[in-house]
């Protein structure tokens, strides 16, 4: 049976308090697991930490915490605290080269060599997570006779890389215990598992953007989403790769010429519907299904809460999905 997750990452306009009352519907609806991330809004281990304590039963996953805000002693701090807490659940740490634009508001640089520096920061947190005493001297970070206070059972959690071009895709699959895919087109999945499977065996997990309601009402809110995506290097490129070429480079150009009406009227509803996906119940149920179909062994589901009343588009959002996996 395939695990179907859900992530608070799209839904913070509704409020922080409001992941106790997802994650209590999933629940309700055999979601497996819960998942936010990690940007300048809330923190994702303050969220996960109240949803424990009210479903103690649902996995817990961050998608995704930036590598170079969160050193890898203070995640495996955080990602030991959470699995104390739920000794018999999947926390699932999701970790991530975050964008320029993430970067600025923490006060850090631009990424340099991010394949390198995801490497090293994974088997650092490794080392953090074994409770061993750690030193340890690398290219990007330096740890002198860490130990981890919080002592853990058996279970312990697990590291999922976010990733989108092939390098890091390979490397997820070398060595972490899941890859967490995002803005992918269905289509776009097995080449994606064929880049991850290069590398190793890691779980395949992705986001599945999608909303219950009516495309013309809804399409500008779409566009908004997806330019701001093809802005960012990496995305850009993995929507060309997914056969979206033309919108990326007519995005990018009206968008160089400042000309943002156009930029929004070059996503195409082809890319919409490939990507952020809006319709009816039943559709949206089956937009699920064609990623577990297309290789995703652990679709998350990320509710586009666009509408008038945004928590009922995602209630049903939520409802419709579900059902993908019955």
């Amino acid at each position: 049976m395939t695990d179907l997750g859900v992530t608070f990452g799209s839904l913070g306009v509704l409020g922080p308090r409001a992941i106790i009352d997802i994650a209590e519907l999933a629940e309700t609806l055999a979601y497996r697991s819960i998942w936010t991330v990690e940007a300048n809004g809330t923190d994702a281990f303050s969220l996960l930490g109240a949803v424990s304590a009210r479903s103690p039963g649902l996995d817990l996953g961050t998608g995704i915490i930036p590598v170079q805000v969160r050193t890898p002693p203070l995640a495996a701090m955080s990602a030991a605290s959470l699995q104390a807490l739920n000794p018999d659940v999947n926390i699932w740490l999701g970790v991530g080269v975050s964008a320029p634009a993430i970067l600025r508001q923490h006060g850090m640089p631009s990424p340099d060599r991010p394949i390198a520096r995801m490497r090293e920061y994974v088997a650092l947190l490794r080392e953090c997570l074994s409770g061993e005493r750690v030193t340890f001297e690398g290219d990007f970070w330096s740890v002198k006779r860490f130990t981890l206070g919080v002592r853990l059972a058996d279970q312990k959690p697990k590291i999922v890389i976010a990733a989108l071009g092939p390098q890091m895709l390979k490397l997820a699959g070398e060595i972490a215990d899941g890859v967490l895919l995002n803005y992918i087109p269905a289509s776009h999945v097995p080449a994606s598992v064929a880049q991850v499977r290069a590398g190793g065996d890691a779980k395949i997990f992705a986001y599945v953007h999608a909303a219950v309601g009516s495309l013309q009402r809804s399409v500008r809110s779409a566009r908004r989403d997806l330019l701001n995506y093809c802005m960012a290097d990496g995305y850009a490129n993995m929507f060309r790769a997914a056969g979206f070429s033309n919108e990326v480079d007519e995005i990018r150009s009206r968008q160089a010429a400042r000309d943002r009406d156009g930029a929004l009227a070059a996503v195409s509803e082809r890319m919409i519907q490939a990507i952020d996906f809006i319709g009816n119940p039943e559709e949206v149920t089956e937009f699920v299904r064609t990623y577990i179909e297309a290789g995703v062994e652990k679709p998350i589901l990320m509710p586009m809460p666009w509408g008038d009343d945004r928590l009922d588009v995602t209630t049903q959002t939520m409802r419709a999905a579900a059902k993908a996996i019955l």
